[in-house]
């Protein structure tokens, strides 16, 4: 299953430097750097503005931004995996310049917003005033301010250690305790303790609100929220509605898994720690944070029929001999199986596969391409097990759709949507299924279906459970944005919406002081949150669009498209064309809709939420 953080196709992508990564990097051919004291328009300025001076204005930009953003991206590699002082202060140095050059462009925009645009010049304009993601104002100083702030933020994160029974753990580490310890108090102590190292980042992150919306309105929004809501070809309002009704769609699905799951702890842990007539204990579903619950299954399962037997893809993995780098292979052989061509050499040479000794490294799993051509890379501390198989499947869906765009003008180097990216890889994920597993070896038959139901409540427990969370996070920053949440009330904020959306409470009385939000890798690092919700939505959406492709007559969780090059022909063509046209266009290509629609996750799901509402029949269900 996809990790409890979900998956970045760029580390740290919310930091500013990276707003640019994200955009994938063309290379740079020779040592130029890069005057980011004022970022120059091509052409006079003087007078009124034309559609010639506009053009040259955006080509200045994006060959500045292709300049930078090739040597952005090789420091934060490194400071990525190897976190020193000296890699840090590196970081915060290219964030900080990198941060100056894009608020320059974005407000050298303004010269031309009345102007009557060609679509695609317009489109870039809109790109370059709205694709920061976390802007500073343009007083002096204020970038490296802005800077200093994001990084400390981020290495206080992902240095972090907590104390338990007399060993320092790292942050890593709690998330394995958090899956396997089952003892309540311990549960909560370690999920206490984890919060309170991230109490002290709360008025540092106060400040980064507060010189971060500073910016946003100099570029026209009204805070970041704006502006984050801003960048889907849409307006932020409309946006806004937009995840709701999607969420609408597939909220009944949602309530029917939680409440089934709180009458199994129920069950085990009694009414004093799971009491009926509350929300869920947020410590006791195998998850730091309670977006993924994959550690109660044997909790909650369905009782398997007699005489079958389950599919244990972990031992399958460690009976076969698997490597990190050998599930590696497997992964890359699903896209090339679709007609694409294989990684490049530098890909297994450079990538980052397992946690290396003696390093502090940024651990979160992530994709990256490093010059927009062929230094592709990805970034994991590996063991062999399920998870991390269906993460680099995953990941690798990410290197494939960067090198999918790398022809289109450097502005156009991203996904249709934020949520495609992620999408795109989750799609890949869902399509290891058993007929998968034994076309590539690891089954020597294809079991019945009388045992799906055990399939659809482990894929339901990661990512139907993830669903609320991944729209909450960014509801939770809007309001921090807009001011609705000051920082004496970002905690209640934070717990008033889990409790809405997820039906799960804190295990003890929060203090006033806490920032139990700064415990998410995102949080701290400023990654946009929303593209993980959007992306659980798109990935059952482009994933039943395939299998229609393929003319797959079965139950629809058990299809897989591996070896289908007429796919992989649509999947590429989707892909290539990048962020170039509104992502309607781009969805159309591939599922023949304009919508991004709840339905496919509803249809997957079909078998199991109808056992669902028959276990639910007498409970009393809600929160």
């Amino acid at each position: 299953m996809l990790t409890g953080n979900k998956i970045l196709y760029k580390a740290l992508a919310g930091a500013s430097v990276l707003a640019l990564i994200a955009c994938s990097e063309p290379a740079v051919e020779d040592d130029t750097t890069v005057d980011t004291d004022m970022a120059e328009t091509a052409g006079d300025t003087s007078g009124e503005p034309t559609v010639e001076e506009a053009e040259a204005f955006v080509a200045d930009a994006e060959r500045q931004l292709a300049e930078i953003s090739e040597r952005a991206s090789q420091i934060a590699w490194t400071y990525s995996t190897d976190i020193t002082p000296e890699h840090e202060q590196a970081y915060a140095d290219i964030d900080a310049e990198s941060t100056k050059l894009s608020v320059d462009l974005a407000n050298g925009t303004k010269r031309f917003q009345d102007l009557d645009l060609p679509a695609v010049l317009q489109r870039k304009m809109n790109i370059l005033r709205g694709g920061i993601t976390i802007p500073a104002p343009s007083r002096d100083g204020a970038a490296q301010e802005l800077a200093q702030l994001n990084t400390a933020l981020s290495s206080a994160y992902s240095t972090g250690k907590i104390q338990f029974e007399g060993e320092e753990v790292s942050q890593a580490e709690t998330e394995v305790l958090m899956r396997n310890v089952k003892d309540p108090a311990k549960l909560e102590e370690i999920w206490t303790k984890w919060r309170e190292q991230a109490k002290p980042s709360r008025d540092e992150y106060a400040q980064m609100v507060e010189l971060a919306n500073a910016g946003a309105r100099e570029l026209g929004f009204d805070d970041v929220g704006q502006m984050w809501r801003s960048g889907y070809d849409m307006d932020a309002d409309a946006f806004a509605a937009e995840v709701d009704r999607l969420w609408g769609q597939v909220r009944p699905l949602y309530e029917n898994l939680q409440c089934h799951v709180k009458y199994k702890l129920n069950e085990e842990y009694g009414d004093e720690v799971v009491p009926l007539d509350q929300p869920i204990r947020a410590d006791l579903l195998g998850n730091m944070w309670a977006q993924q619950w994959g550690s109660t299954y044997d909790r909650v399962k369905p009782e398997t029929p007699e005489n079958m037997t389950s599919i244990d893809l972990d031992a399958l993995l460690v009976d076969a001999d698997y490597t990190p780098v050998s599930m590696t292979e497997t992964a890359e052989e699903f896209f090339t199986s679709l007609g694409f061509a294989p990684l490049p050499d530098t890909f297994w040479d450079r990538s980052q596969f397992v946690q290396p000794e003696g390093k502090e490294v940024v651990c979160h799993a992530s994709a990256w391409d490093l010059d927009n051509k062929e230094d592709l890379r990805i970034k994991m501390c590996m063991t062999v097990g399920a998870e991390d198989f269906r993460t680099v499947h995953h990941e690798l869906g990410h290197n494939f759709y960067q090198r999918a765009y790398m022809d289109q003008p450097h502005l156009f180097k991203n996904g249709a949507n934020d949520g495609f990216h992620e999408a795109i890889g989750d799609m890949i994920a869902l399509s290891i299924t058993p007929e998968y597993m034994q076309q590539i070896g690891l089954l020597d038959d294809v079991p019945g279906t009388e045992g799906d139901l055990e399939l659809l409540m482990q894929q339901a427990l990661e990512k139907v459970a993830f669903l609320p969370f991944g729209l909450l996070v960014d509801k939770w920053r809007w309001e921090v944005f807009s001011g609705e949440l000051t920082p004496e009330t970002y905690n209640q904020g934070w717990w008033d919406l889990r409790q809405e959306y997820q039906g799960i409470r804190p295990p003890n009385e929060r203090p006033a002081d806490a920032f139990d939000p700064g415990s998410k890798y995102h949080v701290p690092n400023n990654v946009p949150y929303m593209r993980y919700f959007l992306a659980h939505i798109l990935q059952f959406q482009f994933y039943k669009a395939a299998c229609d492709q393929v003319g797959w007559e079965g139950p629809l969780h058990r299809c897989s498209f591996y070896g289908s090059e007429e796919v992989g022909e649509r999947f590429n063509a989707m892909m290539e064309m990048g962020q170039s046209q509104p992502w309607p266009d781009t969805l159309e290509m591939f599922t023949g809709t304009r919508e991004m629609d709840g339905s496919a996750v509803i249809a997957y799901f079909a078998p199991l939420n109808e056992w669902l509402e028959e276990q639910n029949a007498d409970r009393n269900c809600g929160w």
